[in-house]
């Protein structure tokens, strides 16, 4: 598969993601800044600086308001991570690779790019909206599922996917740090029950939780999160599966490594395997998952370099002219 085609379909599965995403935190962030004081309203500017875009708002916004973070994080084209320019940026690349994609997964992309346009006049109906993206999200990832063969295309896509959607359930952790950093005398209180529902409502785990450990807890939660080998958005889920997918396209047998890419990711599992939650919140929640941002930012700057940059390889035309070409997977 040439290097292009790879990128598309790991950028596309990306920017879906990451439009869903960003569509659940903000969904429930607001329905549980309803609940609570009014101080609270206070804190959107934290949302956006979950996002990693604080400087680019506040270069275009006066403040922080409640109708100025949903348009910058949801509407706003200026901002290549609102929902808006993510599903546009995830069309772009599956329309260069319709011929990789099964025709049921680029109409699922084609009607979610189409849906966005028009709803971008509804703006008085943000609630609506984000469901919509939620179900669209669900709706292409279930249409690869059932259309695509397991090759290339697919474990890209799957790497692209599991790599997003752990890095955002890092940051719906944090919402809980920066946005509802609770006063002490808060702690144990139904107000942090509350908090820490709206966190495991924001990664869709709510009821997958309760199940398993019944009352509310940090310390539980954390662990659901984040080491849960099982639940198909804890940190520890997503990065075995995107190990999987990386070793699948590379062939590399399991705990070995023949790229920088399948070094730091498979360092990164190995110490989610041999952690525990004391061990997390020991070393600090926020830095913990801060570290662990960091690490997945690495593994994409490395599946960049190993899989998707230019290279310029030994191979000559007759007469001895070198081509420049894309690398192979």
């Amino acid at each position: 598969m040439l290097s292009r085609v790879a990128s598309s379909i790991y950028w596309m599965n990306r920017y879906v993601e990451r439009a869903e995403n960003v569509a659940r935190f903000i969904d429930v962030s607001s329905h549980l800044l309803l609940d609570l004081p009014d101080w609270f309203n206070e804190q959107w500017a934290a949302l956006v600086r979950i996002t990693g875009d604080y400087e680019d708002f506040q270069t275009r916004y006066p403040e922080a308001s409640r109708e100025a973070v949903i348009e910058f994080l949801a509407f706003d084209r200026a901002n290549p991570n609102s929902i808006i320019s993510c599903v546009h940026a995830a069309r772009e690349n599956a329309r260069t690779t319709r011929e990789i994609l099964s025709s049921e997964t680029w109409e699922a992309i084609n009607e979610f790019y189409l849906n966005m346009q028009s709803a971008v006049g509804k703006k008085n109906r943000p609630y609506d909206f984000f469901r919509s993206v939620r179900q669209a999200g669900h709706l292409i990832e279930g249409a690869q599922a059932e259309t695509m063969s397991r090759g290339e295309a697919w474990h890209f896509g799957r790497m692209g996917r599991m790599l997003e959607r752990a890095d955002k359930t890092t940051r719906i952790l944090d919402i809980k740090y920066f946005l509802l950093l609770p006063n002490v005398r808060d702690v144990g209180r139904p107000i942090d029950d509350l908090q820490w529902g709206a966190v495991l409502r924001s990664a869709s785990a709510f009821e997958m939780y309760r199940k398993e450990f019944g009352r509310i807890a940090a310390d539980d939660i954390v662990r659901f999160l984040v080491l849960d080998p099982e639940f198909p958005r804890s940190v520890r889920f997503c990065l075995h599966e995107a190990e999987r997918a990386l070793h699948a396209v590379s062939g590399s047998p399991e705990r070995r490594f023949q790229n920088n890419a399948e070094r730091i990711l498979g360092r990164l599992v190995a110490g989610l395997d041999y952690t525990d939650e004391d061990e997390i919140v020991e070393t600090g929640l926020h830095e913990f998952l801060d570290q662990t941002q960091d690490q997945i930012n690495s593994i994409g700057n490395a599946i960049y370099e190993t899989f998707f940059a230019l290279k310029r390889i030994a191979r000559s035309e007759p007469g001895g002219r070198q081509l420049r070409r894309g690398a192979y997977t």
